[in-house]
């Protein structure tokens, strides 16, 4: 390797390195953030929540080498424009596309890796990270008693107007219902106040209730004293509950049950599970259509073209719908009783098979979205890598032009380019998901779209030229101006020489 080229790969790196790293700290700690709910309260430690960080990493990397790629590129190639490297490069024969060699070829073997982790390490973290989500959702939390709605503890469900107080262990206006092992509730419980006296008391929590009331169903097999005493009522100015946590937590998070989702599958699974559920989707639609061309309602049509009599007396209206607002105008009396009667059968038959047909609708589109969900998926392995390769020729082009290196300039510019790349392909995919485009469109139109960008900014930096050519605009504006003019003038002549 030529000095030059190790000079600007071991600048391009140590550069991508830190704001990778920043970057995916920043990403790893906004993820905490998001599921901050599911963790409080829980009793979990923080072996575990490291653990679900580490396996959710893999999924913030089609998301963080991208952005940090292009932030890179421009930084290091916007530093050598600045400080006249370029300038020196070019003074010994040395053009952009020889200084973009090196990172080009690194780049093409990033992309290979980068497809690598799509398809082995990101399924990996995503079947970790998807078992242990499950695991610590059936964890109860001890004292996460959220105000206004009933909150499940075990055997019972309490509900609290207000909390208030240090830590919030005053409670106003409580009502519990307790589950009695028969797994009825006949039992409610009423307490102006409350308070949890202590956090934990080994495995119990221990709740004190002030002025209320318990109330207990009073079951009997002579349904006249069940009527007679239906329930029992009992007043107290102080009642201590002891709920018993020991059953709450008893999960084993290391458990690894669910191996089947899309996003746990590489490349080869993929393509057996897409042609499986075509092929799935494909029998339930014909087996539907077959039934239902052998349908009752269908079948009960037997000849379409045969003519229909009509009484010589009778008015044939406008609309069948006439029928319903004055039968007898049209009809007769003796027979609009009949005629009605099959209308409403008819209605009452359509009806049906227009809310069958809805409800089928709406199941196909399901596995229609499942279908385009695993074939995104599948393209999205593939993408990674390209979409590394045509960002860094664009964010090397715009830093040769811009000649701004830094965390100014170059910041601003990569985040607009990156979120105009990330948002064109998320409508991508979500179009792709309800069958708006093809998988293979939506997946693909974000990189349909950079691609030539990245051609066209690389030739105009290699030709020393700003971002957007203004003196075509300008002469273009200019030259149509101009045409105006010479067009009046003309006109303006030929007027002239009439009146004349």
């Amino acid at each position: 390797m030529k000095i030059l080229d190790r000079y600007i790969l071991t600048t391009y790196l140590s550069r991508l390195a830190s704001v990778f790293l920043i970057l995916m700290l920043i990403f790893v700690i906004q993820t905490f953030w998001l599921f901050i709910d599911e963790f409080a309260g829980k009793g979990i430690d923080a072996e575990i929540i490291l653990k679900f960080l580490l396996y959710y990493t893999p999924k913030l990397y089609p998301l963080v080498m991208p952005l940090s790629v292009l932030l890179a590129s421009i930084m290091t190639y916007g530093d050598f424009a600045e400080n006249y490297e370029f300038a020196a490069m070019k003074s010994t024969g040395i053009s952009l596309q020889r200084a973009l060699l090196g990172l080009i070829v690194f780049h093409f073997f990033l992309g290979i890796g980068s497809f690598y982790f799509s398809n082995h390490v990101i399924p990996y973290g995503e079947f970790k990270y998807f078992n242990l989500r499950r695991n610590m959702a059936k964890l109860k939390p001890a004292l996460a008693i959220t105000e206004g709605i009933f909150n499940d503890l075990g055997a019972m469900n309490i509900k609290v107007e207000r909390k208030y107080g240090e830590d919030n262990r005053f409670l106003e206006n409580i009502i519990i219902h307790e589950i009695t092992p028969d797994n009825k509730n006949r039992i409610v419980i009423k307490a102006a106040h409350g308070e949890l006296k202590s956090a934990k008391i080994g495995q119990q929590l221990q709740l004190v209730l002030f002025d209320g009331n318990r109330y207990e169903e009073v079951l009997s097999k002579n349904r006249i004293e069940q009527r007679k005493v239906p329930h029992a009522k009992v007043s107290f100015k102080e009642y201590v509950m002891n709920i018993d946590l020991s059953q709450f937590n008893n999960v084993d998070l290391g458990e690894e049950k669910y191996t089947s989702t899309y996003r746990m599958q590489q490349v080869t699974e993929l393509v057996e599970s897409i042609d499986s559920l075509e092929l799935q989707f494909k029998e339930q639609r014909e087996i539907y259509a077959s039934n239902f061309m052998k349908s009752g309602s269908y079948n009960s049509i037997k000849n379409l073209n045969t003519p229909l009599t009509i009484p010589a007396d009778s008015i044939v209206p406008d609309s069948i719908f006439a029928l319903y607002s004055n039968p007898i105008k049209f009809i007769g009396s003796e027979l609009s009783d009949k005629h009605l009667s099959v209308l409403q059968t008819a209605q009452t038959g359509l009806v049906g098979v227009i809310r069958n047909l809805d409800t089928k609708k709406r199941l196909f589109f399901i596995d229609q979205k499942r279908i385009n969900l695993h074939k995104n998926t599948y393209h999205e392995k593939f993408t990674l890598g390209f979409s590394v390769f045509f960002l860094f020729l664009i964010g090397a082009s715009i830093g040769a032009i811009i000649r701004k290196g830094g965390l100014g300039l170059p910041m601003v510019l990569a985040i607009l380019i990156f979120l105009t790349y990330h948002y064109i392909g998320l409508f991508g995919k979500n179009a792709a998901e309800d069958n708006s485009l093809t998988p293979f469109m939506g997946s693909w139109l974000s990189l349909l779209i950079i691609a030539p960008l990245a051609i066209y900014f690389t030739k105009r930096a290699s030709t020393d030229k700003g971002l957007v050519n203004y003196d075509f605009f300008v002469v273009s504006i200019q030259s149509f101006v101009s045409s105006i003019k010479n067009t009046t003038f003309a006109l303006r002549d030929k007027l002239w020489k009439k009146i004349n």
